[in-house]
């Protein structure tokens, strides 16, 4: 670091990822005493869930993308690993930042730290405390070799002060809640999707299904989705389908009645439909808060959560429980929409002044 001017290389490798980093680049890309270095390692390597987010969010095409994707969990973060550290040997950062749980997360978390250059996790503090998930290593691991922990939740604080990690831990509130209402703005001038699919607001419910515990699984995942199934006899769902999730479908010959299966949307897309349905399902992290940023319920199909405060004011709960009277209450933890300002001016102070 020099002239008090911060060189920051960010990794990312996930359509989460894209989302939040876009917040915090959109921050940086106003100060000048910030540059940043994008890093793509692949890992989501389909046109609809990699390319389509870098244009609809305004990202920079990244100044690298490594073309990592697909393979066993170890090989693909091995891989990612080996090739990072190049980057980082070439752009010698300041700090490398990375976010959420993904094996791109773990991989850039490695590398840096592998070559002595700080790393600030962004989404750090999260635990499922279910250590079958791979995605509860990658952010175990990480968090453990991060310097600066930028934590979305008051919880997230306490879990790694329970872990013996408190130096570098700072609550800033939560990035997608910015990234949200960027794209709900966004959507209502650029998504048709609701009258492409033919869609009323307020008459369908939206479902996500993608995570390795669900769908390596067979027996567990025809569980759930004859739980989906269950849920669309009293209400149309549509069903953006992960490629994972597309193949063992495909493979199972499965069809559905009242379940309108789609290819992966835009996060633009994505935000319409979650602002036009009633209800959500889904596996995924980032969806269960984004369900409660846009004022759905949810219904998460796992068997425990890392957003345990969305459970607890009433928004969300998990598909094996039972349902309870809805008494719901807003979430503060998760800020006024400034989170992604705060892991900026987080990462100056803490790197540079």
């Amino acid at each position: 670091m020099s002239n008090n001017f911060l060189r920051i290389v960010t990794v990312v490798g996930a359509r989460p990822q894209f989302i939040k980093s876009a917040a915090v680049s959109r921050v940086i890309r106003m100060r000048k005493d910030v540059q940043e270095v994008l890093v793509h390692t692949g890992q989501h390597f389909d046109q609809n869930m990699s390319d389509i987010f870098f244009e609809e969010l305004g990202i920079g095409r990244p100044e690298y993308s490594l073309g990592i994707g697909g393979g066993r969990h170890g090989e693909m973060t091995g891989r990612m690993l080996a090739a990072i550290e190049d980057v980082l040997v070439s752009e010698r950062p300041d700090v490398v930042l990375i976010y959420g749980d993904t094996n791109s997360t773990l991989a850039g978390a490695l590398a840096a730290s592998k070559l002595q250059i700080p790393i600030a996790h962004v989404e750090a503090g999260l635990r499922s405390f279910n250590r079958a998930m791979p995605e509860e290593i990658n952010r175990v691991l990480s968090d453990h070799i991060s310097d600066l922990l930028l934590c979305p939740t008051r919880q997230a604080v306490t879990n790694l002060e329970a872990e013996g990690i408190s130096r570098g831990v700072m609550s800033v509130g939560d990035v997608m809640y910015d990234a949200t209402l960027y794209a709900r703005n966004q959507a209502k001038t650029r998504s048709g999707i609701l009258s492409k699919l033919g869609l009323k607001r307020g008459e369908f419910s939206l479902c996500t299904l993608h995570r390795a515990e669900n769908t390596d699984d067979q027996d567990h995942f025809l569980s759930i989705l004859r739980f989906i199934e269950t849920r669309s006899q009293e209400q149309l769902i549509v069903f953006p389908v992960h490629p994972r999730t597309r193949s063992i479908l495909d493979r199972l010959g499965l069809q559905f009645e009242r379940i309108i299966t789609i290819d992966p949307v835009g996060y633009f897309d994505f935000n319409q439909l979650l602002d036009g349905c009633s209800l959500v399902l889904t596996d995924s992290g980032g969806l269960q808060k984004e369900a409660y940023f846009h004022r759905k319920p949810c219904i998460t199909l796992r068997d425990e959560t890392e957003w345990v405060e969305t459970i607890e004011a009433g928004w969300n709960r998990l598909w094996q429980s039972k349902e309870s009277p809805a008494h719901r209450q807003d979430i503060s933890d998760y800020g006024e929409g400034d989170a992604a300002e705060k892991v900026v001016n987080a990462l100056v102070e803490h790197y540079v002044n």
